[in-house]
Formats: C-alpha cells, sequence, structure tokens
C-alpha cells in the first residue's frame, strides 16, 4: 500500500496526470462491495490533504458502511466530455477509517468548508493507479503499483 506522497514520488508525473483528472471536477465515482459481495457505485468527492487522499461520508451512509466492512475500493475521476482530451484516471486500494477525534477535527480544519458533523472520513491507501489517455490514433494505459515502475501500454 502507499499513501498519495509514496505514489508522487515513485512516478510524478503520472501523479499530475491523475490529481489534475480528480481536481478538474467535483463529483467522481466510488465502487465499493455490499454485504453480499456485489459492487455499489456511489458518488463522492476527493481531497488532497497533507501527503494523503481521503474521501468523506455522511455519517452512516451505506458506502462508509460498505467501507468499514470491507475496505477495498476504487474509485473513478469523473472523466469529462466524451473526447476524454485530458484522459480518464482510476485508483484503487484499501479506505482506512480515521476516528481519532482529534485527527477528525484537524482534517476539517484543512478544509476550505468544514463538513457537516458527524462525518465518516477514510484515508486512501493506494494498490493501483491508472489513467488512459488518447494519443493520435492510439490509446495508453499507464499503470502504476507501489514499488514498480510505471508501465506503459500501448493499444492501436
Amino acid at each position: 500500500m502507499a499513501s498519495w506522497q509514496d505514489f508522487e514520488q515513485e512516478a510524478p508525473e503520472l501523479a499530475a496526470l491523475v490529481r489534475a483528472r480528480f481536481e478538474a471536477a467535483r463529483h467522481h465515482v466510488l465502487a465499493t462491495l455490499r454485504k453480499d459481495g456485489s459492487p455499489r457505485v456511489s458518488g463522492t468527492e476527493v481531497d488532497f490533504v497533507g501527503a494523503d487522499l481521503w474521501i468523506g461520508s455522511i455519517y452512516g451512509a451505506v458506502k462508509a458502511r460498505d467501507l468499514q466492512r470491507d475496505d477495498r475500493f476504487a474509485l473513478h475521476a469523473h472523466p469529462g466530455d466524451e473526447t476524454m482530451a485530458d484522459g480518464d484516471s482510476k485508483v484503487s486500494g484499501r479506505a482506512v477509517e480515521v476516528t481519532d477525534e482529534a485527527e477528525l477535527a484537524a482534517f476539517a480544519a484543512d478544509l476550505p468548508e468544514p463538513p457537516p458533523t458527524p462525518f465518516h472520513l477514510f484515508r486512501l491507501d493506494l494498490q493501483q493507479v491508472v489513467h488512459t489517455a488518447l494519443e493520435g490514433e492510439s490509446l495508453w494505459v499507464l499503470n502504476w503499483h507501489p514499488g514498480r515502475p510505471v508501465e506503459r501500454i500501448r493499444l492501436h
């Protein structure tokens, strides 16, 4: 697993592309697992605070309960328009819930607008980051895992 900062240090160019996709729009799509193991997708927002990428949730929301039960997630950045001009980014890994009141307060203090309380907060530990982009007639997939170089795959 890796923090966002770890990812930035290992793959700075890819991290800049992916961060730009997440910052280009407010709403993204989070995939979690239901009790029965089937997937659930939910809208979510992300925050880059300190060394980490974070998601929050309204207290008691089903996506938060899913992550409390099974911390695996996939997060797809809003892809923009149909041209995919800036590419398409996804991250996946494990969501670690923060429950310490002091940590929650410190996180909220770092935001331009504090979230309504109470709230759930999850730090995203990354296992994989993928950015897909069109270059001319080719589709390029940039794939990163902690401790490995970025893999560049060209699809025709």
